[in-house]
């Protein structure tokens, strides 16, 4: 049994003519005849009653049809969706994304609209720490990263970072916390002897690396009191007293009651987002994924842009619209 033999079956049952099938397949009548009679043979069952004036359908035949369609619309959708995925408007897309990601307003607009252009992808996103990122793009199990490297970091040669969204970093404070009435971005060396609430160095987090470099680059002894593995932890912890953090500024979305967030100062106190691939061989529905990132990184705003307009707004001033870029 073949596929053309079920198309040839389909033909005959629909027409229940041998004469106007052949005609619709555009073949002749005797080997149409022949095929039907070998998918009998295969099936082990009579599929249709033959007479010299008309043929109908045997109760095999009738429930042989409908399967013998359903199998021949299938194969349709299966080859159509496979030309669909080598054209980059199907299949699977991975999709891992750092804590902080989600309260990015980008992140939201960027998974949106790639549903709404590519509709047959699918995507399977998942949350993971920016080191266990590259490793995962380093043995193929993630198609695409949103990760927050360290300024020092240095990227594998087979994997391209594309900004999508920088935002400043911010110190986390309770909101009794002295600190909290410095005039102006808090100096990092404020920072030394304060008991600060980190996420792991085991958890190869990008930002961790990124605090302890400024402190080195400042003279000061960090003294990391207490480790968290999520942000929202981290926030709650400072809330409760236990110590101070340094966190993006997207963190401050959270909005946790008794918790200040102070501006940092340093020219390199801010945290960049990136979209990471393999650039060896993507698929085209990873270049299409990055493209769209790329694409609205250039229209999404600054953090820092959104915030000012944030606090204009909540003075009761008319905000000024945003116009600059994400870099």
């Amino acid at each position: 049994m073949d596929l053309r033999q079920l198309r040839y079956f389909v033909a005959v049952a629909e027409e229940l003519s041998f004469t106007a099938a052949a005609q619709r397949l555009n073949i002749s009548q005797p080997p149409l005849s022949m095929q039907i009679m070998a998918l009998e043979e295969a099936v082990g069952t009579k599929l249709i009653d033959r007479s010299r004036r008309h043929i109908s359908l045997t109760e095999a035949g009738r429930v042989f049809l409908d399967q013998a369609r359903a199998t021949l619309s299938q194969l349709s959708n299966a080859v159509e969706l496979t030309q669909r995925a080598g054209r980059g408007e199907a299949g699977l897309l991975r999709v891992a994304f750092t804590g902080s990601v989600p309260l990015v307003p980008g992140f939201a607009a960027l998974i949106r609209t790639f549903r709404q252009e590519w509709p047959l992808a699918r995507l399977e996103i998942m949350h993971m720490a920016t080191g266990p990122q590259l490793q995962a793009l380093e043995d193929r199990h993630i198609d695409v990263g949103l990760l927050r490297p360290s300024p020092q970091f240095q990227p594998p040669p087979h994997v391209r970072f594309t900004p999508f969204w920088k935002d400043e970093l911010r110190v986390v404070l309770p909101a009794d916390h002295p600190l909290c009435a410095h005039a102006g971005p808090i100096p990092i060396r404020a920072l030394g002897g304060q008991p600060l609430i980190l996420f792991p160095r085991a958890l190869s987090c990008g930002l961790y690396g990124h605090v302890m470099d400024l402190c080195n680059q400042a003279g000061v002894v960090p003294h990391v009191a207490q480790e968290a593995r999520e942000g929202a932890t981290i926030i709650g912890l400072v809330a409760a007293g236990v110590g101070i953090s340094v966190l993006p500024e997207a963190y401050a979305r959270l909005q946790t009651v008794g918790v200040h967030y102070a501006p940092l100062e340093s020219t390199a106190a801010h945290s960049q987002l990136y979209v990471a691939h393999r650039n060896d061989e993507p698929s085209l529905l990873t270049q299409r994924f990055v493209e769209l990132a790329e694409r609205m990184a250039h229209d999404t705003p600054r953090a820092d842009a959104v915030v000012r307009a944030g606090k204009r707004a909540a003075k009761g001033g008319t905000p000024r619209p945003v116009t600059e870029p994400a870099a």
